[in-house]
């Protein structure tokens, strides 16, 4: 596996005060815009705000409050958002083509340096209200991006959640052969896979 999918997490403890420069904010959205879409599509569109402006003001405010209390130390905040027509008609599979950006976003951020959060608790019909979407673009995940920051900044509600270990279901359980629920062989794990 890849460095940057094993690294990658979502943490709440953002650094309050580190700044992500728009340089790296542009290679970080440079990768979900060569993410794959459908039919070459391009669905995925981003709202951005930095820390202090007023984007970045008005897409917290678009939070649910218990997001709203760690969200803001981010230094940046982006709405990922999917056109769902163009000039063809409607598009096909839009939702699949932001969450390929948004991977691409977030595997860049980690390769980076950056830490980031997506959030799916937020008000989309006030982001749409706040920001004047158009009726063929639907807003779908906020994101918070950043430096990471202390744990003990956090509520205290938030801390135990910030440090309990990541786990994942096993392979057993998400890929099958044969029928539903059937075995399929996968061989053993391996650190490093040959090219053959």
């Amino acid at each position: 596996m890849i460095p940057a999918i094993e690294q990658r997490w979502s943490p709440r403890a953002f650094d309050p005060v580190a700044e992500v420069a728009p340089a790296r904010m542009r290679v970080v959205l440079e990768a979900a815009r060569w993410a794959a879409s459908h039919g070459n599509t391009q669905p995925a569109r981003f709202l951005l705000g930095y820390r202090g402006d007023d984007t970045h003001r008005r897409i917290l405010g678009t939070l649910r409050p218990r997001n709203r209390t760690w969200a803001g130390g981010a230094s940046v905040l982006l709405i990922g958002a999917v056109v769902t027509a163009d000039e063809r008609g409607e598009l096909p599979n839009t939702v699949y083509g932001l969450g390929l950006a948004v991977q691409n976003l977030v595997l860049q951020a980690v390769d980076l340096g950056l830490v980031t959060h997506q959030i799916g608790g937020f008000d989309k019909d006030a982001a749409r209200a706040e920001f004047g979407l158009p009726d063929d673009v639907e807003p779908v995940v906020a994101i918070a991006v950043g430096y990471l920051g202390d744990v003990a900044d956090l509520p205290e509600d938030l801390r135990a959640r910030e440090t309990r270990p990541r786990t994942r279901r096993p392979l057993t359980e998400l890929v099958f052969g044969g029928t539903w629920g059937g075995p399929v062989e996968l061989g053993e794990p391996v650190d490093e896979l040959e090219h053959e």
